[in-house]
């Protein structure tokens, strides 16, 4: 009989433990790079709404909101309810020749949410295999005929083979194989967009572009793209029949002020949106990508290819995670999502820009919209020769001196305030201001408050303690 740990067993472990087990069974650099950066030395008992409580006792606003996750918070209490309804039931999982009630009023919902006649869904497990499935349905619109894809230079679309290839910014630093024929273009320049498309054109001034893939606000460097240049997106791709898509993965559901960020502007329709992360209410790993009707008509819309894209794969509209994305579009509507980030940003902004203005020395730039922000950190040069200490491995990253001075001001905000940050990998590796959407008011306060009292603290101190701590556990 195989030695098992089980459930009551792996809820007892201490964190020791868990490090241990994670190094023997899952991967031991993981560990060490966490707790280099100030991650991974507690463990949660349970979370509820804005904040974590740890085993020890510590109440933790969450502003990470589960990057991108939990707009909905933790555990939400209709999303419980969804999907305790669904097992006390009985309800069936699979079986895709019996077709699903929630499936067909989830593809229902997502078309009466999205505008224009964005209204054929597929809806897989993750954000990765909704942009693959995106640029799939691309590819098959055009039956093979072109051969050629752009993407942002600052774009973040996943780490499958097709989806990292996809990705650009500083993601990618091994070539791993992945889809023929990207080309890459500049963020929010449509110069860049049209030398791209005319560079792929044959001796009869064809476009060889079948897809072109943008995120209008890039959550992981903090930019987004301008009306006039996402206008002129689609009527160039428009004109040259290219396959427009946005990947609203991160900020769908109301995280920077609108339902989805491109539904800001009137009239303005992509052929294939992407979403992903909240769409699951925090508890449920579902994803989507909506398709215009005439697209998906024409790749898959026949009895020959009906089967290609959709109940083919194992775990597409599966019956829980399924239900459990009705009620998370029920509640983002109904409790209007986009207003209640449109209420943090009216603190969270100047909020940011007065600390910005109070600590210039620390503090190189914030952008951001509705509930998701990034907060630019800097230091001065003979702070940043402490990064010398570092191990070797981490001190040849060129982004190691701003994610360093980046962990230390989240490890004093977890530390000494209570307060639970990220910052991201992507573009200049900005600290994360991003509270789910069941966060009030006052909690944005509650945090302003703490990052300008760590700011005072001065960076020179703030870095010499992190660096002391980490070289100890090294």
């Amino acid at each position: 009989m195989a030695d098992l740990i089980g459930l009551d067993e792996a809820e007892k472990l201490d964190v020791a433990q868990v490090h241990e087990l994670y190094r023997k069974y899952v991967n031991r650099s993981q560990v060490r790079l966490m707790t280099s950066f100030g991650f991974g030395r507690d463990l949660v008992d349970h979370a509820e709404g804005a904040y974590v409580y740890t085993r020890d006792g510590r109440r933790i606003l969450d502003f990470t909101g589960g990057v991108g996750v939990l707009n909905h918070g933790h555990n939400h209490p209709r999303i419980l309810a969804a999907r305790r309804r669904f097992q006390e039931r009985r309800r069936m999982e699979v079986h895709k020749t019996y077709f699903s009630p929630y499936l067909a009023a989830l593809g229902h919902n997502l078309a009466a949410v999205l505008p224009g006649d964005l209204t054929r869904s597929f809806v897989p497990n993750s954000g990765a295999e909704a942009v693959e499935g995106a640029v799939k349905l691309a590819y098959k619109y055009h039956g093979g005929a072109r051969r050629r894809i752009l993407r942002a230079d600052n774009s973040f679309h996943g780490k499958l083979l097709g989806s990292g290839g996809l990705t650009g910014g500083t993601q990618n630093h091994f070539a791993f194989p992945t889809i023929p024929g990207i080309g890459t273009f500049s963020y929010d320049d449509l110069g860049s967009v049209r030398r791209e498309i005319d560079a792929s054109r044959d001796a009869r001034g064809r476009s060889d572009v079948y897809a072109l893939l943008v995120e209008p606000f890039s959550a992981s460097t903090m930019r987004w793209c301008s009306e006039e240049f996402l206008r002129g997106l689609r009527e160039l791709c428009t004109a040259e029949d290219i396959v427009l898509v946005f990947d609203e993965i991160y900020t769908g559901w109301g995280k920077t002020g609108s339902m989805f960020h491109f539904t800001r502007y009137d009239g303005l329709v992509p052929d294939v949106v992407t979403t992903s992360k909240s769409f699951g209410g925090g508890k449920s790993s579902v994803s989507a990508y909506v398709a215009r009707e005439p697209v998906f008509r024409k790749a898959y819309d026949n009895m020959t290819d009906a089967m290609m894209q959709s109940t083919s794969t194992t775990y597409y509209g599966f019956g829980e995670e399924t239900a459990t994305a009705i009620e998370a579009i029920a509640i983002a509507v109904e409790d209007d999502y986009p207003a209640r980030a449109r209420a943090l940003e009216a603190v969270l902004a100047p909020g940011l820009e007065r600390i910005r203005k109070a600590h210039p020395d620390c503090v190189a730039d914030v952008r951001g919209a509705g509930a998701l922000f990034g907060v630019f950190l800097t230091g001065g040069p003979k702070v940043l020769d402490l990064i010398a200490k570092l191990p070797a491995g981490l001190a040849k990253d060129p982004l190691i001196r701003t994610k360093v001075v980046t962990a230390a001001v989240i490890d004093t905000l977890y530390r000494k305030h209570g307060i639970y940050t990220y910052n991201t990998l992507n573009g200049r590796s900005p600290l994360v201001v991003s509270p789910p959407l069941v966060a009030e008011p006052e909690d944005a306060e509650r945090f302003l408050d703490a990052l300008d009292a760590t700011l005072e603290e001065g960076m020179t101190r703030l870095l010499g303690r992190f660096i002391r701590e980490r070289v100890t556990s090294w």
